[in-house]
């Protein structure tokens, strides 16, 4: 992505942990909690290799391509599944922006940064509106359940890593803020 390289790095970590802690997640469920803890986990790094500051590594001409051809395939479940619940429809949204970010990146020269003086494309403002409502409640759901969390009605030291839905929304909410990075810097 086009931007500073501090605040590439900077997503570069937190997408990087929240795609490790995803794993992590994957590996205590089963079911349907542990294919949506993969395809975030998928999101995680995936981001994370897109964060990487242009200075730094600049991608070769074929990496943005096959990025959208991975992130298109990750839709393809997430299609599927969107008919169960809001939350794939909202995986779904999240690997057509990756398509989309993919796309818009292969076709962007090395060494331009942001729009100039063209605006923001329709597409990329609505990822954005999307994405920082996403945001907005997610964090506002999470402040509940932390408090809920923090409480300690007794059980709270049996549960692992994987099992701690605060922390599953926590890795969420940093990875529509990373979204909304990424989107900005398009």
């Amino acid at each position: 992505m086009h931007g500073p390289a501090s605040s590439g790095w900077l997503l570069v970590v937190l997408c990087a942990v929240t795609g490790a802690y995803c794993l992590v997640r994957m590996r205590g469920s089963a079911g349907e909690q542990r294919s949506t803890a993969g395809g975030e986990a998928l999101m995680g790094f995936g981001m994370a290799a897109m964060a990487v500051p242009a200075a730094v590594f600049t991608p070769p001409p074929w990496a943005w391509p096959a990025y959208a051809v991975v992130f298109g395939a990750a839709a393809v479940p997430a299609l599927w599944a969107a008919r169960a619940g809001a939350h794939h429809l909202h995986h779904l949204v999240g690997a057509g922006a990756m398509v989309y970010m993919s796309v818009v990146m292969a076709g962007a020269p090395a060494h331009a940064h942001g729009q100039g003086g063209s605006g923001v494309p329709l597409l990329t403002g609505a990822l954005l509106l999307y994405f920082a409502g996403y945001v907005l409640l997610t964090g506002v759901r999470l402040v509940p359940v932390a408090a809920v969390a923090g409480s300690g009605a007794g059980g709270g030291g049996s549960a692992g890593w994987g099992d701690r839905p605060e922390l599953a929304r926590a890795c969420r909410l940093s990875m529509g803020i990373a979204m909304v990075a990424m989107l900005l810097t398009l």
